[in-house]
């Protein structure tokens, strides 16, 4: 028997035309959450350290995932990262998304500020080995999802401009 969660749940893998697998039936996004300093700068972003047995674990990236049947990508990241990372929604504001679009599947990310800078994060399911706020300088230090490494110029090329 099929159920309404069955059917509108985007999870499942996509053969891509570019010649992989991606996760997301109708697509994925992830949460891209700044922080700011007490000058207004933007200073950290919220990265997850993607459980092992996870497709490319051990890499760090953005809580995202999935998107369901009809969610925008804006309320599938935001969901992702509650689920995944305890960050409510209701703090949270979009800058601007970047979209990677292979035309049968895509993937946003969603650049966004978080209005409560002090509220707790933290690993919230399995799908994560930890949760932390990473100074935006340092992202590069830690091993990154590829996908998330390669869109990483345009990424913080917007957010500069979102100011």
């Amino acid at each position: 028997m099929t159920t309404n969660a069955q059917i509108e749940s985007g999870n499942g893998w996509v053969n891509c035309r570019c010649g992989q697998k991606h996760w997301g039936l109708y697509g994925a996004a992830g949460l891209f959450l700044v922080r700011t300093d007490h000058t207004g700068e933007f200073t950290e972003v919220v990265l997850q350290h993607r459980s092992l047995w996870s497709h490319q674990g051990g890499t760090w990236a953005v809580p995202g995932g999935a998107l369901d049947h009809g969610e925008t990508a804006f309320e599938g990241a935001v969901r992702e990262a509650q689920e995944e990372a305890g960050i409510a929604g209701h703090h949270v504001t979009e800058l601007a998304q970047v979209v990677l679009d292979h035309g049968d599947w895509s993937y946003t990310t969603v650049i966004a500020q978080t209005q409560d800078p002090q509220a707790p994060i933290g690993a919230t399911d399995a799908e994560s080995i930890e949760i932390l706020w990473v100074p935006l300088s340092q992202i590069r230090e830690r091993l990154l999802l590829p996908a998330f490494e390669n869109s990483l110029d345009q990424i913080l090329d917007l957010l500069t401009t979102a100011r």
